[in-house]
């Protein structure tokens, strides 16, 4: 889809177009409604974790093939699941179940074509919760979206991974009722909710750090003419790697990590809570010969529900270090005194990899466009001063613009919804 004006000025009667945000930690919606941007509302909040919870069975993918032979989701699909934090709540109050994290992430991955359709139902049951909300909040059947996608999907398959995971968001969005669906890159969504707010003309470079991705716009922004995007660049890297990097470095060594003869790749497997094989994989290892701490608490962390318990305490650890210098957090529930800490540099020193190649990326926009007047950040780690330190090294003395770290992306694809 190529950017169209960024108004929000449209009056809808017996049809409406959403702006849907499926991140890979959070999701959100918006409409431009009689030239007023709303939000969906997910509970209190205007977006909510990208996460779902099945008390019983995982999706078999018997909806998506269902639907290839010309049947439709129903709302009697998704009524069995849950959402958000109340997912994760759900998930651990009870022990067992499944719980699916960032499902996105997982798209552009080769996949066993029974596991991919399982993967398109699981985000289908996700956008048809977005549908109903959306649908009952604006008074009106919601079948038509604008809906977002990083400008490279993370992949295993190169350009064929592109292909297949936005056939699967395609057909996820077709299984959830919606009827049409157009995608467009989130860093130009967000330079058109940037366009929207500036009174004059100016270039501005886009950096929008998700939760998965880390995606790049250059355009001529602002002012009364129409905005002009000139490119857009994108890596898989993002949040979660970052949550990783602080596990891997200051939960993981309590476990282990570096100082017992456990694999490296078994802390991997437990760190990455959005991928289900690899969880699988760790709570099947046997630690009954690792060494004492360790021994009990590597199989203290494989119990139901452990992992993700874990990181979301990282994934707190993280952002509380976009505000302060130190954090901590306390794992008594694995041993009794054991905690966390970590330090904003100790992050830095941690994802040292994942900063290094964003600034590689940075440096190539540089090299290749030029310094622009302004830069724009925004996604949820736009909020970390490593994101925006980052940013001055490579474009020294350049204005930054801090852009809406958790709405700029939806807002504007709901102006583009409404074009």
């Amino acid at each position: 889809m190529k950017p169209g004006p960024p108004g929000c000025a449209a009056r809808y009667t017996s049809r409406m177009r959403i702006g849907i945000d499926f991140g890979t930690s959070y999701s959100a919606a918006a409409a431009c409604i009689e030239g007023e941007l709303r939000p969906v509302r997910f509970g209190e909040a205007p977006q909510f974790r990208t996460a779902v919870y099945f008390p019983e069975h995982l999706p078999d993918g018997d909806s998506v093939r269902r639907h290839r032979d010309g049947s439709v989701a129903t709302a009697s699909q998704v009524a069995e699941a849950l959402f958000g934090d109340e997912a994760v709540e759900a998930y651990l109050l009870e022990g067992d179940g499944h719980l699916v994290e960032s499902p996105k992430s997982m798209l552009g991955y080769q996949l066993h074509p029974r596991a991919k359709d399982t993967i398109a139902a699981i985000c289908a049951r996700i956008l048809a919760h977005i549908r109903e909300q959306a649908s009952a909040q604006f008074g009106t059947e919601v079948r038509e979206a604008v809906l977002g996608r990083p400008v490279h999907f993370r992949s295993s398959m190169g350009d064929a991974g592109e292909v297949q995971a936005l056939a699967l968001l395609r057909e996820a969005a077709a299984v959830a009722g919606f009827h049409a669906v157009e995608f467009l890159e989130e860093p130009v969504a967000a330079a058109l909710q940037h366009h929207a707010a500036s009174a004059t003309r100016h270039t501005a470079l886009v950096f929008d750090i998700g939760g998965g991705t880390t995606d790049i716009a250059w355009g001529e922004l602002g002012g009364r003419e129409a905005p002009r995007i000139l490119g857009s660049w994108g890596v898989g890297l993002g949040g979660t790697d970052f949550d990783l990097a602080l596990s891997l470095d200051r939960a993981m060594p309590l476990f282990g990590r570096g100082v017992s003869r456990v694999p490296n790749h078994h802390f991997v497997e437990a760190a990455m809570v959005q991928d289900l094989p690899r969880q699988r994989s760790f709570r099947k290892h046997d630690y009954d010969e690792a060494p004492e701490p360790f021994r009990s608490r590597l199989m203290a962390l494989q119990a139901e529900g452990a992992p993700t318990r874990l990181h979301r305490d990282i994934e707190g650890l993280k952002v509380r270090l976009s505000d302060a210098a130190t954090g901590a957090f306390a794992l008594d529930w694995i041993e009794a005194g054991l905690g966390v800490e970590a330090t904003r540099e100790q992050l830095a020193d941690a994802a040292e990899a994942p900063l290094r190649r964003m600034r590689a990326l940075l440096a190539q926009i540089r090299d290749e466009r030029g310094v622009p007047d302004a830069v724009v950040l925004t996604g949820g780690m736009s909020r970390s001063p490593l994101l925006r330190g980052l940013a001055s090294e490579v474009f020294v003395g350049v204005p930054q613009v801090a852009g809406e770290a958790s709405l700029g992306v939806v807002s504007g694809l709901a102006r583009a919804a409404a074009g």
